[in-house]
């Protein structure tokens, strides 16, 4: 019996939508693994460089490639394959060290051999004050409330510049012990300095092996206001934070 050629159309369609699927598929595995992955930001702990709500790419590349880069971190090999060392400044995401399936994201502060110190809220690197200057007061909306809360526009030796939140004086952060980095590790910490657990709270972070870096946040790709769902897109005309996407982060 012969098979009907409205038949061999709908078998030779099913096949070509699978081969499409399938070449997809392998698409997106090379893009996620080899060149960018989405991220979202959960907590407020970089504020104001990042909100909670903001969507962004990291490049894979950045670093070089661990296991950590491959879906699901499938123990595949050991070390850093085209390992390339981050700078002071990166905003990075790592894998945390004392529980590597949880994802953070800080900025570097401490490469290794650095000394690393708060004193009065002022972070210092090998016993010399980074330079740090008051700016306009960031407006932060919680709970239908204005709050204003102290900037400071934070120079590091290298030149990268960034904002830093001081939400009180005196934080439990404000004065550290003196942090020596160690070999093959780095120092991470929060922009918004009273509100994030980092690398100086050694129990929680503590320093962060080379391996753990997943790779560097490069850019906001989407924004919602914090407490939206991003897939509601129904709400997205005032929801949607405009003026942030598609910028850099620095």
């Amino acid at each position: 019996m012969s098979v009907s050629t409205d038949q061999k159309r709908k078998e030779g369609g099913f096949v070509e939508t699978a081969r499409v699927i399938f070449h997809a598929l392998i698409i997106a595995f090379v893009i996620r693994t080899f060149l960018f992955q989405p991220f979202n930001i959960p907590s407020g702990s970089m504020k104001a460089t990042l909100l909670v709500g903001d969507y962004l790419f990291v490049s894979k590349y950045s670093y070089g490639y661990t296991h950590y880069s491959l879906p699901g971190s499938l123990p595949l090999f050991s070390g850093r394959i085209f390992g390339s060392e981050p700078q002071r400044g990166d905003v990075v995401v790592f894998r945390l060290p004392r529980e590597d399936s949880t994802d953070y994201i800080k900025r570097v502060i401490g490469l290794p051999g650095d000394r690393v110190q708060m004193i009065d809220g002022q972070l210092q690197i090998n016993g010399q004050p980074v330079k740090h200057e008051r700016v306009d007061d960031y407006i932060d909306d919680e709970d239908g409330r204005t709050l204003r809360v102290k900037r400071w526009r934070e120079t590091l030796p290298n030149g990268v510049s960034y904002f830093t939140l001081d939400l009180q004086d005196n934080g439990f952060l404000d004065n550290t012990q003196v942090y020596t980095v160690p070999p093959g590790n780095y120092f991470m910490m929060g922009d918004n300095r009273d509100n994030s657990t980092d690398s100086r709270v050694l129990s929680q972070v503590g320093y962060v092996p080379f391996e753990n870096l997943v790779g560097k946040a490069q850019v906001i790709f989407f924004s919602v206001d914090e407490g939206e769902a991003a897939w509601q897109f129904w709400r997205w005309p005032w929801s949607v934070r405009w003026g942030r996407l598609f910028t850099i982060v620095r």
